[in-house]
């Protein structure tokens, strides 16, 4: 909603979500402050959705499974227009990413946080900073 305050004239915002009770909270903040013509919510798994999809954004907000963010790197830069913004939300991921962090449990999030820190940071075609606010956000823009 916080977007939608500075989309352009007629812009859109599209955002995925499988949670019930968020998409339902989400729907109801949606409605109180009076942007239904503004967002539309894909109920259901980003994996499914994202490659479905054929629009052009002109930004992409990822804050999904963080083992999952080089394939939605992928998938944004797919839709992605020229001269767009990809933010990545949570790219530390509790400083786990930048140290030598190796625990069962996230070894797949931090090996593919690592893998889109690597991607963005190389690809010739974008334009990445990364931020140690909060969680980190990276910021990439195509070139």
């Amino acid at each position: 909603m916080c977007f939608s305050e500075f989309l352009a004239e007629n812009g859109k915002i599209d955002t995925i979500e499988r949670d019930v009770e968020r998409i339902e909270q989400a729907k109801i903040n949606i409605k109180n402050v009076e942007v239904e013509d503004k967002i539309n919510i894909y109920e259901g798994d980003a994996v499914e959705i994202l490659p479905t999809l054929n629009e052009k954004y002109d930004m992409v907000f990822i804050d999904a499974a963080k083992g999952k963010y080089p394939f939605f790197l992928q998938q944004a830069l797919r839709l992605i227009s020229t001269n767009g913004v990809i933010f990545a939300d949570n790219i530390l991921y509790k400083g786990y990413v930048m140290s030598d962090y190796n625990k069962h449990k996230q070894r797949t999030a931090v090996r593919n946080l690592r893998e889109y820190i690597k991607e963005v940071s190389e690809n010739p075609d974008l334009e990445t900073e990364i931020l140690e606010v909060g969680d980190g956000l990276a910021i990439s823009r195509i070139k």
